[in-house]
């Protein structure tokens, strides 16, 4: 094979793999990662027969590149997004479950999951997405029950007597058997199109992933000065609670990737909305990513947030602050 053809070979190497090697070859742990050694397995058949490529130039090449390189939605400019041939096999990649909690979101979930599901399918990993439904009132677990009909990757969960973001995230992963663990919003304001990017560093061997506003690149849209002192209010007191290396810009994000062994061993806290500040500070994790993400407005309807999150989040400050001072239950 030629010069074009060695490039060629090239370039399809980078696009099978979800990160180059030579950036994982730096990440602490990695070397040894079964997705890196799945990544470094995947090579192309000779001379692409299989993957249905015909690069017989350096333009042919280039035409060939474009097709699976675009823009991302994301700020901050374009991304690789992963899309492996259609033909290609091998081991199979970790298993995600990613958990969209619902409170009356009759209006927005269906759009939503038809919009996760054209961003998650050419990534040709495997999947599952469970609506954890608080038995809403209004038409969504019908919506969602319509959708599973047609894709069974879709599954509707229902929690009766219940109410709470975190307790809601949790009864999901816990009727799942995937090893990674995501969850975002249903309200539209978690963008889909950050999801290959944080399936991306998942993949190659991180043990969580947040979409951050605070991060550089990330926005928090049109909040008033109000809200926006809130929410800077609400992260910095959690500095001292967050341990020196792993310490993040956005504790209490919704939209994040964990691997399963790395939850609490303990129980955590299933009121009120900041499960990630939790698994930050008691869980079993090594190495965390952010990346970066525009807040969106709400598409429908109205925000559950009232004075009950409120307190439920200082009850779980005080908890981990009595856990790290010594008053609370020894883990």
């Amino acid at each position: 094979m030629g010069q074009t053809g060695d490039s060629g070979l090239l370039y399809l190497e980078l696009l099978l793999c979800l990160v180059p090697v030579e950036e994982m070859k730096h990440q602490p742990g990695s070397e040894g990662h079964p997705n890196l050694r799945l990544f470094r397995e995947r090579k192309p058949p000779a001379p692409f027969e299989s993957c249905g490529l015909e690069l017989k130039s350096e333009k042919d090449l280039e035409r060939t590149l474009s097709t699976v390189i675009e823009p991302s939605a994301m700020p901050g400019g374009a991304t690789l997004e992963f899309q492996p041939p259609s033909g290609s096999v091998g081991p199979a990649l970790e298993k995600l479950a990613l958990v969209i909690p619902t409170l009356c979101e009759e209006e927005s979930i269906g759009g939503l999951l038809v919009h996760v599901r054209s961003v998650l399918d050419p990534l040709k990993v495997p999947y599952e997405i469970l609506v954890v439904d608080d038995d809403s009132p209004d038409g969504t677990g019908a919506v969602v029950k319509a959708i599973s009909a047609a894709d069974p990757r879709v599954r509707l969960v229902v929690r009766q007597g219940e109410r709470g973001l975190s307790g809601a995230i949790l009864y999901g992963w816990q009727r799942t058997d995937a090893t990674i663990l995501g969850v975002m919003d249903a309200d539209g304001q978690h963008p889909p199109a950050v999801l290959p990017q944080l399936i991306e560093k998942i993949y190659a061997g991180r043990d969580m992933v947040i979409g951050s506003r605070y991060t550089p690149g990330g926005e928090t849209g049109s909040w008033n000065p109000v809200r926006k002192l809130i929410s800077a209010t609400a992260v910095w007191v959690t500095w001292p609670l967050q341990r020196n290396h792993l310490r993040v810009k956005d504790p209490m994000s919704g939209l994040f990737m964990v691997r399963r062994h790395c939850l609490p061993q303990t129980e955590v806290q299933k009121t009120g909305f900041k499960l990630l500040l939790d698994l930050l500070v008691r869980g079993n994790i090594q190495t965390v990513t952010e990346v970066p993400f525009a807040f969106g407005l709400r598409s429908h309807g109205t925000s559950k947030a009232n004075f009950k999150t409120a307190w439920d989040y200082g009850l779980l400050l005080a908890r981990l602050y009595a856990d790290r001072l010594g008053f609370g239950r020894q883990s």
